[in-house]
């Protein structure tokens, strides 16, 4: 029997949201869909939409949530309980805002550090233990008068075309590491994800 797991990348539906700094989860899976020449497919019941593959005998599935990010929460709970999820098989990516752009952080379990779409998710499935994998996005300006105007004009602005070339090879770089999971140390993966320097940084 092929082993699972189960990736979920966190963003907002829509064209209007699809380059967005918070939508860093959905590029992410459309990235893995771009190297596999996946499709999609919607899952009502689950609040997403779908697609899966197969390397070395080992089944990946890919979700993305449609209910906005604010309520990850329920479709992350209605795929937990539909498949049957050990959180061991499961892979959540997100932004993370107190990040420098392009720096990785990987935790095995941890609160919501603020992201709302994690707190919908730990206020739905009750646990904290859950792998989460942040990307940063760096931090708006600092306009100490329009600090919360100022935080949602970032990360819901778009990222640039450079940006977004830095970000294809960090998620080429994740993607590995995932692929990777349990075939080599995974304190190991999780030290060379968390230590990932992002050298074109300077650049952009």
């Amino acid at each position: 029997m092929k082993s699972e797991v189960f990736i979920i990348g966190l963003g907002n539906p829509g064209n209007a949201y699809k380059n967005n700094r918070h939508n860093i989860g959905f590029l992410f899976i459309e990235e893995i869909l771009n190297k596999y020449a996946l499709k999609t497919s919607k899952k009502k019941k689950l609040f997403c939409n779908y697609s899966e593959y197969c390397k070395d005998d080992v089944n990946y599935k890919l979700f993305m949530p449609n209910t906005f990010m604010n309520n990850s929460g329920d479709s992350v709970k209605a795929i937990i309980d539909w498949y049957k999820i050990n959180f061991e098989q499961l892979f959540l990516i997100v932004d993370d805002i107190d990040l420098e752009f392009g720096k990785i952080r990987f935790r095995q379990k941890g609160g919501s550090g603020g992201h709302n779409g994690l707190k919908s998710i730990i206020n739905k499935i009750k646990t904290k233990e859950f792998k989460r994998i942040r990307i940063g996005i760096g931090s708006p300006p600092n306009l100490q008068k329009e600090k919360r105007s100022n935080t949602i004009s970032h990360v819901l602005g778009d990222f640039s075309k450079k940006e977004k070339l830095v970000l294809n090879e960090i998620f080429q770089k994740i993607i590995e590491s995932i692929e990777n999971w349990d075939k080599i140390n995974n304190e190991v993966i999780i030290s060379q994800l968390n230590s990932l320097s992002n050298s074109k940084n300077n650049e952009i």
